[in-house]
């Protein structure tokens, strides 16, 4: 008996007008057959085939019930399908239980099976390449008032960004058993680090613990008012998780980071260079305030070349371009990730991006649309994003100084967003502005609570999906604005 040809059923990818989809319905009948003959060739599959890739819907729903059951351990063969499929409409036209039958008396060896599933994968692509095209195609030729040529690049680009990612143009509903299979992956991860962070470490202890490191697809504000170190902190998480990177080839030729990671950077308020400055205070322990006015002698500049070269091959891309949109930030991270790879991106800071939208004259529902589009982004790339923000005056106003969530400009959105908040507070910051007149028995008070505070800085998580808010407390040293981990004998602090 013939195999039945492919039900005449309107593809979802056949958006475009094209008279024949690239597509291969006797190469999906070989590897389903394969598949039906021998549950073993599944193995041989890797993980880039999914239902989805299938022309004939039919088949997409066949090959889904067999990844299913095989994952589960059970036995897929015609027989035991057949019931499940009993109420298909598509499967009694193609002739219910004789069509798998068919599948199975034809099927080719399965030695042979990835070669089909090659063949079907680069044909699912295809045809998303093809609606894609059709989709660049009509909006190119829309009215003028519609997205600018430069909104049209950028959404092109995300299209093809995904679909090289993923294999397919949008990701759309994944099963739950799938979903259980990433939360396993991602458990085994961590027992594999015997009791190891779940996250990227930031390279602060206290930190790490309290938070579990950074984890792929949160969005993360870090916040404070001026002067407190929000650039600081975060060039320093962003330094201490580039510079351990490191890595191990996968099967495919792929990268699979096992620790640090690389990172992105844009910074939209200092330059490249006022960056790697601080950078290069805080390894070579220089102060920068002297980096900059050149006062250094001899031994110091020595230090500083060492920690140059001791530094150099961090994976840390640093974007400093002013006034950079939201959508051209996406834009580039994407590429990164396309290129060297993306394990963390840091933003400085939140209400330095616009929205690209000159029309919206409401910050509010300008920061909105920002926060959400780095939330998104986060996810698309599984990654971290950091970004800084400021906050309020009326943190100024008050007697207690330690920021809160209603302190954030523009909160609403922020806060709501946001996986995680910290605010960093420096008590040495205000209390160093009180000085009373020397001499005066104040003046020993204040001297006793600035000996006291000195050197130290309170990292408040002030929001967490994940786990717990409080206080970590850490070292910062002013010279060379930077944070550190607390030593263990209290009173004292490493800033090394």
């Amino acid at each position: 008996m013939a195999l039945a040809p492919a039900l005449d059923l309107v593809s979802p990818v056949n958006d475009v007008d094209i008279p024949h989809p690239p597509a291969n319905v006797e190469a999906e009948q070989a590897l389903l057959g394969a598949l039906l003959y021998d549950n073993a060739a599944f193995e041989r599959l890797g993980d880039n085939l999914e239902p989805r890739h299938f022309y004939e819907p039919f088949h997409q729903r066949l090959f889904a019930t067999i990844q299913t059951q095989i994952r589960k351990g059970q036995l897929a063969e015609p027989i035991l399908l057949a019931e499940q499929f009993s109420r298909d409409p598509a499967f009694e036209a193609l002739g219910g239980v004789r069509y798998l039958a068919d599948l199975v008396d034809r099927a080719p060896p399965a030695a042979n099976a990835p070669d089909y599933a090659r063949a079907i994968y680069d044909l699912a692509l295809r045809r998303d390449l093809i609606r894609i095209g059709g989709e660049i195609t009509v909006r190119a030729q829309a009215p003028e008032d519609a997205q600018t040529a430069m909104e049209q690049i950028e959404a092109a680009e995300a299209s093809l960004y995904t679909l090289a990612e993923t294999g397919g143009a949008s990701q759309g509903f994944i099963s739950f058993v799938d979903a259980l299979g990433g939360a396993l992956e991602m458990a085994a991860e961590a027992h594999r680090r015997d009791g190891g962070l779940a996250g990227v470490s930031t390279g602060l202890i206290d930190l790490d613990q309290k938070i579990g490191g950074l984890h792929p697809s949160d969005l993360v504000i870090l916040a404070a008012r001026p002067s407190m170190g929000k650039t600081s902190l975060a060039a320093n998480i962003a330094f201490n998780i580039a510079r351990h990177y490191a890595w191990e080839p996968q099967p495919d030729g792929s990268r699979k980071t096992v620790s640090g990671g690389v990172v992105a950077f844009f910074s939209l308020e200092m330059s490249a260079e006022q960056l790697a400055m601080r950078l290069l205070a805080e390894v070579s322990g220089v102060s920068g305030d002297r980096l900059r006015k050149g006062e250094i002698d001899a031994s110091e500049f020595a230090r500083i070349r060492e920690a140059a070269l001791e530094i150099q091959d961090a994976p840390l891309h640093i974007d400093a371009t002013g006034g950079l949109s939201i959508a051209k930030l996406a834009a580039r991270a994407r590429r990164l990730k396309r290129q060297h790879g993306l394990d963390a991106i840091f933003v400085d800071y939140l209400q330095l991006i616009t929205s690209g939208d000159n029309r919206n004259d409401n910050r509010v529902q300008e920061v909105s649309m920002i926060t959400q589009s780095l939330k998104a982004l986060a996810k698309e790339l599984n990654v971290p994003v950091i970004a800084l923000a400021q906050l309020s005056r009326q943190v100024e106003n008050r007697e207690d100084k330690k920021p809160q969530l209603s302190d954030l400009r523009e909160s609403g959105s922020i806060e709501q967003d946001a996986d995680m908040v910290m605010f960093i507070y420096r008590e040495s910051y205000y209390l160093s502005r009180l000085e009373p007149r020397e001499g005066t028995a104040e003046h020993l008070t204040w001297q006793e609570n600035m000996d006291r505070v000195a050197g130290m800085a309170e990292i408040i998580i002030g929001k967490q999906r994940h786990g717990p808010i409080g206080t970590v407390k850490l070292s910062y040293t002013e010279e060379i604005t930077k944070f550190g981990n607390l030593a263990r004998d209290p009173g004292r602090y490493d800033i090394r």
